[in-house]
């Protein structure tokens, strides 16, 4: 089995090749299943990540979840502690590019939540195997939050030739109970 490094970069490269059209073809499909599952339905406070490059483009989810009135929270990097926090979002104009290039939210928005109210995390990944283990992009915020608020439901979602039988893991990684394609929602 190829180490991590190896493969995210090797899955980073593969998924780029998906075309824009697909990509959001793809988005609106894995959006659509997840409104209705049970998790979506039922949760009052749901954690998305903002997409960026070529991920699951997460927008119509986060749209459409304020719009139903549920309260949607972003995490928010803080680099100097390695930790995740979750702010909640009201639109995306709040956001401006943070570390790793990836979207965050302006610090004069920033509306910090307990985790303790998040009823759905929907994690972001590279690389998912089918017993929950993801591939993320190395900075293990992720683990590290889901160690501490790892009893509510997570559901990872991605493009489906991103799903895989088993991936490289060590001992702090987490794994998520679904996981959610735009073909399939497989329970881990």
């Amino acid at each position: 089995m190829l180490d991590k490094k190896t493969l995210r970069k090797k899955m980073l490269r593969n998924r780029s090749e998906i075309a824009k059209e697909t990509r959001e073809e793809y988005s609106k499909k894995i959006a659509t299943s997840l409104y209705e599952t049970n998790h979506y339905k039922n949760a009052k406070t749901i954690m998305a990540f903002i997409s960026f490059g070529s991920e699951i483009n997460t927008r119509y989810i986060i749209d459409h979840a304020i719009k139903e009135g549920k309260i949607v929270v972003i995490p928010v990097m803080v680099p100097e502690t390695r930790e995740l926090k979750v702010s909640r979002i009201l639109d995306f104009s709040e956001l401006e590019v943070g570390h790793y290039n990836i979207p965050t939210q302006k610090k004069k928005f920033l509306r910090f939540l307990d985790p303790k109210t998040i009823d759905l995390i929907l994690t972001p990944g590279l690389i998912f195997a089918r017993d929950g283990y993801r591939i993320g992009y190395g900075g293990g915020y992720y683990d590290r939050f889901l160690e501490i608020y790892g009893d509510i439901d997570k559901i990872a979602i991605g493009f489906d030739m991103q799903v895989v039988d088993k991936v490289p893991t060590d001992e702090y990684d987490i794994p998520v109970d679904y996981i959610l394609t735009e073909k399939n929602f497989i329970k881990v």
